[in-house]
């Protein structure tokens, strides 16, 4: 099986709820703010913007909505924002870094606010686990249940060891597990989609489908350039993830993409699901390069991962990601894989966000670079751009002034680099408690 980025069948587009269709963009058109990408940052943003009284919004979407990452991740509504909040301590300091902290675990709330004001039929479900395979891991796994704790106390959230470790997930391999009630899991392109209904629907906002962008011009007014046509206004943002296809090359010069792929089972029978989890959670361990899977609404496990240490497509995804499977599952070696896809996802060098400004332009905005770890995130990142919008805040502070590193031979070399990235990763995590 080969893997196309073009029209990529997956769970969520086999399962999808919402039949939206944009037109493209034809003729010359003006906006307060127009963004360029149809994903989580995108959607949201322009969603913040309209609920915050900005409503002339434009959304350019070169494909189609949730082509990207947005539309093929895990679904899994995780704590945080970034990977690892120490990597950029040193760059915002003490109240940067608390800043950032406070918002780090807001998105699963937010996710549910939007589900319900907007009647949003995205299949969210409570549920979560934190998976650690040695007593290394045990002991961050307990530092991160009081950061949890700190931040949602009316929530349900524990330290599991040994035995108890069972009571949320069937897999003999862990040997600790932090549970967070609070975080679980969502149809993702349900939920974009939902957003995008009512951002158009209930706000007049306007989106743009199958209009890539070929030119921006900047000044006082940003001219943005499809095929058809333009859109002038007074703000623009890129939120193009692994698609930004060097509309800047400041941008794109700072983050590489990295593949991750993800495989559906059939569906399974009730007793084995009540095996594989208790809870019918989300889980995912805490190493460098994840696993990550979940019990689905119809009875199916999604599961994925990405190369441990080197950076390379599989040839066929559902006999790769079924076999890696098996290390966790042993007794689901005879279960079919109804599905596999993948795709690629935009990394930093300390894989933590890029939100900011174009230097010499305060009215062009990016976020880019989660790193495989957006669909939370994205949900708070997008408040923090609205922020930066209309005149700041303590966290849009500290995180634009985290320094955009660039990543020299990434067009040369990229397989290279992301392998030489993950190895060490691999053994820093050593130091840190994720190995």
């Amino acid at each position: 099986m080969s893997l196309s980025l073009e029209n990529p069948s997956s769970y969520y587009t086999m399962t999808r709820k919402y039949d939206l269709h944009y037109g493209d963009l034809e003729g010359d058109i003006d906006a307060q703010v127009v963004i360029v990408g149809g994903g989580f940052s995108g959607i949201n943003t322009a969603l913040e913007l309209t609920e915050r009284g900005i409503t002339d919004v434009v959304v350019l979407e070169a494909n189609y909505l949730g082509f990207g990452g947005s539309g093929r991740n895990g679904g899994h509504v995780m704590a945080g924002i970034g990977h690892d909040l120490e990597t950029i301590e040193k760059d915002v300091g003490p109240e940067g870094l608390k800043a950032i902290f406070e918002i780090s675990d807001l998105g699963a709330s937010l996710i549910k606010q939007r589900i319900a004001r907007y009647d949003i039929q995205a299949d969210f479900r409570h549920g979560y686990g934190y998976m650690g395979f040695n007593k290394r891991q045990g002991k961050l796994l307990q530092a991160w249940a009081k950061d949890f704790q700190s931040l949602n106390p009316d929530q349900e959230i524990s330290y599991l060891e040994g035995a108890e470790v069972r009571s949320i997930v069937g897999a003999d391999i862990y040997t600790c597990g932090l549970k967070h009630m609070g975080n679980g899991q969502v149809h993702s392109l349900n939920l974009l989609l939902g957003q995008a209904k009512a951002f158009t629907e209930q706000y007049g906002g306007r989106i743009f489908e199958q209009s890539p962008v070929l030119q921006v011009q900047y000044g006082p007014k940003v001219t943005v350039r499809t095929a058809k046509g333009t859109v002038r206004a007074d703000k623009l943002l890129f939120s193009c993830g692994a698609f930004l296809n060097k509309l800047d090359r400041s941008l794109d010069s700072t983050a590489i993409n990295v593949y991750a792929f993800n495989t559906v089972t059939e569906p399974l029978s009730d007793a084995l699901i009540q095996r594989i989890s208790p809870i019918r959670g989300a889980f995912s361990d805490i190493t460098p390069i994840i696993d990550y899977y979940r019990i689905t609404p119809d009875n199916r496990l999604m599961y994925g991962t990405a190369g441990m240490l080197l950076e390379y497509v599989p040839r066929d995804l559902k006999a790769w990601n079924h076999n890696k499977l098996m290390r966790l599952f042993p007794y689901l070696a005879d279960t079919r894989i109804d599905l596999a896809w993948g795709g690629p996802m935009d990394c930093t060098l300390n894989l933590f966000p890029q939100v900011g400004t174009l230097p010499g332009h305060d009215n062009v905005f990016y976020v880019q670079g989660y790193s495989g770890f957006g669909v939370t995130p994205s949900q708070v990142i997008a408040k923090v751009i609205v922020d930066g919008m209309t005149g700041g805040s303590p966290a849009w502070h500290a995180m634009r002034s985290i320094p955009r590193r660039r990543i020299p031979g990434k067009e040369r070399f990229r397989a290279v680099i992301c392998s030489l990235g993950k190895v060490s990763r691999q053994l820093n995590a050593y130091r840190v408690g994720r190995r």
